[in-house]
């Protein structure tokens, strides 16, 4: 009894059934709940009236004394009943019994005489249709086919199978049909079974296949499948999703026809059928489909529920079934129609009455319904109402404030208003429905409420109920009133400078500018007064080019959204051309492809020219720490050195030294041919030893030989009062630079370089 009305449910319902022509039938209805009780019978939607033929027993049963198929007026008693009950609570409508005449056809598949090699296959078959199902039997020679000879096989479709032909299997072969409306014989047909078993190869082959089979839930399903060849083929199953057929429930009828019993929606699929030639992969295969209906069932049932005038009660039903069910609702046994208030979710399964009232308490049925049958469930819903509680709300007004803003007042009830607690406010859209609507809460020394965060432009709706510590009134008339209209909000403008007389101005689409119709533009030269404009643009235009301008001045843009309601405020941009024509005359205009095939190469130029640089870098510290050295050494053997004999600077050789890294010229002849000298060429220059410095070199400085020298004085002098000067020829050695031995030099006393 889950989920039934304890006021009224019912106990038995009617079930669908089979009735035999001029048989009584008695379709059972049991009710319990809360007396007095009425139970009513309707057939096919129509009430039955108590006549000789069908009335009412005591138990609330319907009783049909002479089933008829067709009566003399053209009536049936075939159709659909279905019992109601009806006490003050309400009323239930029981499921719906499918009532069905038994019938049989004739034949209309008869077995056929048949010739077959011994060690053979024979199979005959008869069809016929019928209520309830007919079973079929078979008969050889007049008599009843012995079942216990495992070499025969009968199929519940009314085939026979016989494997393995011997001669004495050959006779006269026919099928009986029977159920509770009639019996009836097939024709006669003949097996002759000739020769003896042949030893020829025969490819493996089907003669039957499975059939497609749609079936109930609990039923027993045969799919047959019989194959010959020589040797005798092997016949295996299979499904064509690749899930595993299982072992429970499963038996295999004769050589290969799968019998599934007591089936479920998971049987549900394509079986295959395989023969195969022992020993090797020569198959032949056929396959049908299984399909099983599952009648409709509660997952989970309705539950009767109390609920406050004013508040929202809510009914689930969920049932499963297959093919899926579907779900009704009634109430008091009327089918429910949907309103304002009363709205149908989630495939039907969610039932939700807002707002509910006295007229709302009733039974509410659900019904779930498919091909393979249907099931009811009941519930009530009980609307409680207080007495004394206060009277609705009075004097409701809605006044708008703003786009955004509206203010409701009223005045407290007339009656019964000492135990208001406080009032609370509905509020909705008038379009939206009423499952969208939500409430404010106000104090009962409250008579006015400002509501804010609404729309524009957009329509209310508000009621208002007084609350008690033991329910709430009754809601207030309803008043709606619509917001004011907003302008839209202002855009963002960016200007883009095109060439010396265009501009492009573009701005984006945001839903923060509310509803508007388009755009308008305008501009001018920041010293005149008169804009140009507006140029109207439609509310999917987002850029605008401006054209024709004077590069020479300066320009103001400004953009601003409108609707209805009016302009909204304008967003405003200056912009000057006279610096893109100052650029465009100092910077031509670059190629910009091969500027994009340049840039293709400047992470491997960057690279190189780090590498350049780096090596250069090295260089130059390590010819400065050389070269800085050398002078030193030179500056310490001044006075060593001042005795040497010198040549004048007019007789010296016009190929001479260049010190830290100059060719090998004089300073005075940069234009001949010398060489760089290279590392080991200032070693040897500038030897480590003083005492070789003293044998290899003369050194002469413009002070007084007597003067003395310290480091510090002659590191301050500069490059251009030092001079390197040649040495005698010395047949063992060569030129530094690599020249010619110079001629020996007269003795002269030391020469002053300025």
């Amino acid at each position: 009894d889950l989920g039934h009305s304890s006021e009224l449910a019912f106990v038995v319902e009617p079930s669908d059934d089979i009735a035999v022509q001029e048989q009584p039938l008695i379709l059972y209805c049991q009710v319990e709940g809360i007396q007095p009780i009425t139970i009513t019978w309707r057939k096919n939607g129509v009430m039955i009236l108590d006549s000789e033929n069908a009335f009412m027993l005591a138990n609330g049963s319907l009783y049909v004394s002479r089933f008829q198929r067709v009566r003399g007026d053209g009536s049936s008693d075939e159709g659909e009943y279905d019992c109601m009950a009806q006490n003050h609570y309400g009323l239930v409508v029981s499921r719906k019994a499918k009532i069905q005449a038994a019938t049989m056809s004739d034949f209309h598949i008869h077995p056929q005489n048949a010739v077959v090699e011994e060690g053979g296959v024979a199979r005959f078959q008869c069809q016929i249709h019928g209520l309830p199902e007919p079973v079929i039997l078979w008969h050889k020679n007049s008599m009843p086919v012995n079942t216990d000879n495992e070499r025969y096989t009968l199929l519940p479709k009314g085939v026979l199978q016989i494997t393995g032909l011997r001669a004495e299997d050959s006779g006269i072969f026919h099928c009986v049909a029977t159920n509770i409306a009639n019996v009836k014989f097939s024709r006669e047909a003949r097996l002759t079974v000739s020769g003896s078993h042949s030893t020829v190869y025969k490819d493996p082959m089907i003669l039957v296949g499975p059939e497609n089979l749609t079936l109930t839930v609990h039923q027993t399903a045969v799919l047959e499948c019989i194959a010959t060849g020589n040797p005798r083929p092997i016949v295996s199953w299979s499904r064509l999703d690749g899930r595993p057929i299982g072992v429970e429930g499963i038996q295999v009828l004769g050589t290969g026809n799968l019998m599934i019993s007591d089936l479920t929606v998971q049987h549900s699929g394509i079986y295959v059928c395989a023969a195969n030639k022992p020993g090797t992969r020569v198959r032949r295969t056929a396959q049908g489909s299984l399909v099983v209906q599952a009648p409709a069932e509660f997952v989970q049932h309705p539950q009767s529920i109390s609920r406050p005038v004013g508040t929202t009660a809510i009914f689930t039903c969920v049932a499963q079934g297959e093919p899926p069910p579907q779900i009704t609702w009634l109430r008091n046994g009327q089918i429910l129609e949907t309103s304002d208030h009363i709205k149908l979710k989630n495939n039907n399964s969610t039932l939700s009455i807002y707002g509910i009232n006295q007229a709302d308490e009733a039974i509410y049925q659900c019904l779930a319904e498919n091909s393979a049958g249907s099931t009811q469930a009941s519930a009530r819903l009980t609307v409680l109402w207080a007495d004394g509680l206060p009277s609705p709300p009075q004097g409701v007004r809605a006044e708008t404030v703003s786009a955004t803003t509206i203010q409701v007042s009223w005045e407290k009830p007339l009656q019964n208003t000492k135990e208001i607690i406080g009032y609370v406010l509905h509020i909705r859209k008038a379009a939206d429905p009423i499952e969208m609507e939500y409430q404010e809460a106000v104090s009962k020394s409250t008579f006015q409420q400002l509501v804010t965060d609404l729309e524009p432009s957009t329509s209310y709706s508000f009621y208002i109920k007084a609350y008690t510590s033991r329910g709430a009134s009754k809601a207030s008339e309803v008043t709606v009133v619509s917001t004011l209209g907003e302008v839209p909000a202002m855009p963002s403008l960016f200007i883009k400078v095109i060439n010396s007389t265009t501009v492009q101005a573009t701005w984006e689409p945001s839903i923060k500018l509310g509803q508007h119709k388009g755009f308008k533009l305008y501009y001018r030269k920041v010293h005149l007064s008169q804009y140009t404009g507006p140029v109207l643009l439609a509310s999917n235009v987002t850029a605008y080019n401006i054209t024709h301008l004077d590069a020479s001045v300066v320009y103001e843009v400004k953009l601003l959204a409108y609707n209805q309601h009016g302009d909204g405020n304008s967003t405003v941009r200056f912009v000057s051309l006279r610096e893109t024509v100052e650029r465009t005359v100092l910077n031509p205009p670059c190629d910009c492809m091969k500027d994009e095939q340049n840039n293709k190469t400047s992470t491997t130029g960057i690279i190189i020219g780090i590498h350049i640089g780096v090596t250069c870098i090295i260089f130059c510290i390590l010819f400065l720490m050389f070269g800085y050295r050398g002078r030193l050494l030179m500056c310490k053997n001044v006075q060593e050195q001042l005795s040497t004999p010198q040549i004048p600077r007019s007789q010296r050789s016009t190929t001479g030294l260049v010190l830290n890294g100059a060719t090998c010229r004089d300073r005075d002849d940069r234009g001949l041919n010398g060489k760089q000298l290279d590392m080991n060429e200032l070693e040897r220059l500038f030897p480590a030893s003083p005492s070789q410095e003293q044998q290899e070199k003369g050194i002469t400085s413009a002070h007084s030989p007597s003067t003395p020298h310290d480091e510090t004085q002659i590191s301050t002098l500069p490059l251009d009062e030092f001079s390197i000067i040649e040495e005698q020829p010395d047949p063992l050695r060569k030129n530094p630079c690599g020249s010619s031995p110079a001629a020996p030099a007269p003795d002269h006393g030391p020469a002053n370089e300025g």
